[in-house]
């Protein structure tokens, strides 16, 4: 099991960035794919990101397409999610994945999970 540590969550207006930080205690094959999620109150988790440690490829929900990047630092064991233009409808809580596929990452299946970082967008 991988542990994953977030960070870079807070408040923000509607038209504004931040930054996501999620560190990885080690990389194996069973964290091949890092990624993001979110859930908002009283809705499902859903799935908005995810990237490959060896390639770099990289994958997202519609809903954040052309304005949240997700990137990786494979020397500090670190993913990063780069959030721009965002909406009110970007408030959640934001929760860093690991899992051995892209496939297993982008169903939510078996996936080790971080503690959680509150995102909230001011209109």
């Amino acid at each position: 099991q991988v542990q994953l540590v977030e960070s870079g969550g807070g408040l923000v207006q509607a038209g504004g960035s931040l930054r996501l930080s999620c560190a990885a205690s080690k990389r194996t094959c069973s964290n091949s794919a890092m990624g993001w999620f979110r859930q908002a109150p009283g809705k499902e988790r859903d799935f908005v990101a995810a990237i490959r440690w060896s390639s770099g490829t990289t994958y997202y929900a519609d809903s954040v397409k052309g304005r949240f990047t997700i990137s990786r630092d494979n020397a500090k064991n670190t993913v990063y999610l780069q959030m721009n233009s965002l909406k009110p409808e970007d408030t959640a809580v934001y929760y860093c994945a690991a899992g051995s596929t892209i496939t297993t990452m982008t169903s939510g299946g078996n996936l080790d999970w971080g503690q959680g970082t509150q995102v909230t967008v001011s209109s």
